[in-house]
């Protein structure tokens, strides 16, 4: 850090996902790994699940090549200080920062992260929609376990790994402190956000997840996603074979999130996104950690 002037902060949630939301639009802040994971320590540092870098596209290297089609570009960075593809909780947040912000109102923008440029939609209501994209899913069958138990996961690819696990009751999940073991290794080389899902009724689910990074969170935006997409084709709902979109309600520790799968498969999640605090960095505090 070159320079000891207070540096602006923000902290915000969706569905109890929450982050702290650094403004750099000129890209000037050296936020190391070691940065970020004091940051975002609830004891020592603001607290949040990961952190999202708020800077300009035209001024990243790796969201240059974006920036024709969205102004800002999403530097999402998970609790560890592990760079991420995607956090779509994340992006709805980042969309109500900007709306907060002034840099952008009710209706439509695009966001820009490393899985793609997301569209976005902020509503009269306060719920944000996301584009998500389209889900991938892998073939090979996967396994993950806790403790003694194993399930089979579904893979599915949101621009991040997630594996699906359907269990009889979400305490099976155990507590989520470490990973869940998963099998094959090669499946996840980069390791996998692993969901652990039971029905609450008719496309109507419930989770828990643990993020690759992170631990246990009280949600998982792309996770939800995937939860939905999984159970679609569990369902035999797919939107591809029926022509119809599939909508599933996903209930996450942290609140309730909705999910709709296109017949083109283009999927949407729509759900709160709320700014709870702003304030200053400390700047020489933030540099003994770059040291």
């Amino acid at each position: 850090m070159s320079t000891r002037t207070p540096i602006a902060f923000l902290k915000g949630h969706g569905t109890e996902n929450d982050f702290v939301i650094v403004p750099d639009p000129d890209n000037v802040i050296d936020l190391s790994p070691a940065a970020v994971a004091a940051l975002c320590d609830r004891r020592a540092g603001i607290g949040g699940d990961g952190l999202l870098h708020v800077v300009r596209s035209a001024a990243h290297p790796e969201a240059k090549g974006m920036a024709a089609d969205a102004e800002w570009f999403m530097d999402y960075r998970n609790g560890d200080g592990s760079i991420a593809e995607m956090c779509g909780n994340g992006v709805r947040v980042f969309a109500r920062y900007l709306q907060h912000a002034g840099l952008n109102t009710e209706g439509d923008l695009a966001i820009a992260t490393r899985g793609g440029v997301k569209t976005v939609h902020i509503a009269k209501d306060g719920d944000v929609t996301v584009g998500m994209g389209k889900a991938r899913l892998p073939e090979g069958d996967v396994t993950v376990s806790v403790g003694e138990r194993t399930w089979p996961a579904r893979n599915v690819n949101m621009g991040n790994p997630h594996a699906v696990a359907f269990v009889d009751d979400l305490a099976h999940a155990g507590d989520l402190y470490s990973p869940p073991p998963f099998s094959p290794a090669s499946a996840y080389p980069d390791g996998v956000n692993v969901e652990f899902v039971v029905d609450r009724g008719p496309r109507h689910v419930a989770l828990r997840v643990h993020e690759r990074g992170s631990g246990e969170t009280r949600s998982c935006g792309t996770g939800a996603c995937a939860v939905a997409v999984a159970t679609a084709r569990r369902d035999g709902t797919d939107p591809a074979v029926t022509g119809a979109p599939a909508t599933y309600t996903v209930d996450v520790p942290g609140g309730t999130l909705v999910i709709t799968e296109q017949p083109d498969g283009e999927i949407e999640m729509t759900g709160p996104a709320v700014i709870v605090a702003e304030g200053e960095l400390d700047a020489e505090w933030l540099e003994t950690i770059v040291r």
